[in-house]
């Protein structure tokens, strides 16, 4: 079963839908509902060896008039109500962050930054790798994320700006970060 938007499904194409016997959660607002969150955790209780992938865990985003929920709670809801650990595929886990400098030869983990506005998907789950992140206050910052997450950012920044022009500081004076 496909929690995703139409235009995401188009990359699980070649994904049978018919008689699901998996969970996939990514950002879909428009089938976050009672209906289709009961329909998953049937499935997921129901279906031999049954898996729970989301995208990622995000707790909220932002949008136009505010801040949203994020995948996150959903994915939480049916672990809670299933008893099974979700695959986290996307932020903030481990992997998705290897795999996002595995093609760059010869550069290290810790010669990387992570630019983001999320203190816990993009900077906790980079810093846990041991990438550099640096906190923007943009988007769904809000005041006192910094002091969230232990530890700390390697950076609190006003802006995206703020913070390409740190990094090419950074490099130009010889750190490889």
């Amino acid at each position: 079963m496909l929690f995703l938007e139409e235009n995401a499904q188009q990359d699980f194409k070649d994904v049978s839908v018919v008689d699901p016997n998996s969970v996939v959660i990514g950002l879909a607002p428009s089938m976050f509902n009672y209906e289709k969150l009961t329909e998953a955790f049937n499935c997921l209780k129901n279906a031999d060896n049954a898996e729970l992938i989301a995208i990622n865990k995000s707790r909220y985003l932002q949008r136009q008039h505010g801040l949203v929920l994020g995948g996150g709670a959903f994915v939480a809801a049916l672990e809670y109500s299933t008893g099974l650990t979700a695959t986290v595929v996307g932020k903030p886990s481990r992997k998705f962050f290897e795999q996002s400098i595995a093609d760059f030869e010869g550069v290290e983990v810790e010669d990387c930054v992570m630019i983001g506005d999320d203190v816990q998907d993009d900077v906790a789950g980079a810093q846990a790798i041991g990438m550099k992140g640096i906190l923007v206050q943009t988007g769904k910052y809000r005041p006192g994320d910094e002091t969230k997450i232990n530890p700390a950012p390697y950076l609190t920044l006003p802006s995206l700006v703020d913070a390409i022009d740190h990094v090419i500081e950074l490099h130009s004076n010889g750190c490889e970060t």
